[in-house]
């Protein structure tokens, strides 16, 4: 039998230390180790406890949770798993997935209430899945301090919509995204779809914010929108997306409950609608999702690409598509911009 998995948590607010605890108690997999009141408490408590997992608050005294992120990554790194009830601040939600944690969860209202009950199950699997993290893979995203200088207005809608490109991931998805499109040209003649693992109350602060630190411009996907040249539509896996043509035989989203397989559903309709011009990219996550859809993209003449599994913070993904044979091109993190301009030239 595995050894229990070890959890520090660090929240300034006594009541809500002792109810995440109870939380994770409940599972016979976690042990909480420890607690600790504020970043500054967090650490020490770190390298004296040795957590596998940490759960840590945003706003706390003394040191708050984005400087206490930073710190634990380069003097004890270990996985974070956010819990906090500043999810609507755009600046904290990414700047916290750009830092590299895990997952950023919304912290339950109302103190030990039904709320918390509700959000038991989350916090339980985001910690037992953070445990598995391959830890050497996660890094920051080294940002640009301003906005991208050209006029963000004029950025995208400059040239025809030829490709559409397709990218999958899931738990820690949002900070390989980030890089990704921080080093990818918008002057490419495509649109982007992005279906990623984030709770849907942070995703509009989110893309609010991604949207002021990289050149293409970032919208959160709509039901009926229009694929525009140089624009990356983001949205939950918690909603399915498919691509279709409206009356005006234009290509456009479709959004719909919640499918077990998103990410197929979103692979296989690109294929149907942009035929050879459809791209389809996966990165890392889990589960098994994705790979019947990087199929449908071969047999219409498509690109696959993946992220080499043994960069990926989750390898699930990835690697069951590359095991299936659906994978056209398998390439470092590093050498995805590059892959994905070349499918187009």
């Amino acid at each position: 039998m595995n050894d229990p998995i070890k959890v520090l948590i660090v929240d300034d607010a006594l009541f809500m230390r002792k109810a995440i605890s109870e939380i994770l108690q409940s599972d016979n997999r976690l042990n909480v180790v420890g607690t600790a009141r504020d970043g500054l408490d967090g650490l020490e408590k770190i390298k004296t406890l040795a957590p596998d997992v940490v759960t840590l608050d945003i706003d706390m005294p003394r040191m708050d949770g984005l400087a206490a992120i930073r710190h634990i990554m380069i003097e004890s790194p270990v996985p974070v798993v956010v819990l906090s009830s500043l999810f609507s601040d755009g600046a904290v939600t990414f700047e916290a997935l750009r830092l590299g944690v895990v997952d950023f969860v919304p912290k339950p209202s109302g103190g030990i209430s039904e709320n918390i009950e509700k959000s038991r199950r989350q916090i339980v699997d985001r910690v037992k899945i953070a445990s598995s993290v391959n830890f050497s893979n996660i890094r920051r995203v080294r940002m640009q301090a301003d906005a991208p200088s050209e006029d963000l207005a004029m950025r995208h809608d400059a040239l025809p919509l030829e490709y559409l490109v397709t990218l999958g991931t899931s738990l820690s998805g949002p900070n390989t995204v980030i890089r990704l499109l921080t080093r990818l040209s918008p002057t490419l003649p495509a649109a982007m779809v992005v279906v990623q693992e984030i709770a849907p109350q942070i995703l509009p602060a989110f893309v609010k914010k991604f949207n002021e630190h990289v050149p293409w411009s970032i919208a959160m996907a709509r039901d009926g929108q229009v694929l525009e040249q140089g624009v990356c539509y983001v949205c939950s896996n918690t909603q399915s997306v498919s691509i279709d043509r409206n009356e005006s035989d234009q290509p456009c989203i479709r959004l719909s409950a919640m499918v077990e397989k998103p990410l197929n559903l979103l692979f296989s309709t690109a294929a149907e609608i942009f035929k050879h011009n459809a791209i389809g990219v996966l990165l890392t996550g889990i589960g098994d999702d994705g790979a019947d859809g990087f199929a449908r993209i071969r047999d219409n003449r498509g690109n696959t690409i993946a992220q080499d599994s043994q960069c990926c913070v989750y390898p699930n993904l990835t690697h069951n598509a590359i095991e299936r044979g659906t994978v056209g091109m398998i390439v470092d993190e590093t050498q995805l911009p590059d892959a994905i301009a070349a499918t187009m030239s």
